[in-house]
């Protein structure tokens, strides 16, 4: 099992304060998402391209849709 703590020491580069990342929790990527939750800080990685891959694990729609180009009435009186 994977350590899920562990200390570390906050320093200043420049005007931020900054901490180093132990290689155990190394995120992928090089972009994350920082929130605060009361006095907690949460990292998250940044996926990116996950909408696509879950679109392409998708079976084709079986039934037909209907054109959403028939039928339509134009609306007398409105400017669009």
């Amino acid at each position: 099992m994977a350590e899920t703590e562990r200390h570390v020491r906050l320093f200043r580069n420049g005007r931020n304060q900054a901490l180093r990342i132990p290689r155990e929790f190394e995120l992928e990527g090089n972009e994350a998402i920082l929130r605060k939750e009361g006095d907690r800080l949460v990292i998250e990685p940044v996926r990116k391209g996950r909408l696509l891959a879950l679109l392409a694990s998708l079976e084709p729609l079986e039934e037909n849709l209907p054109d959403v180009d028939e039928d339509l009435t134009p609306l007398d009186g409105v400017e669009l």
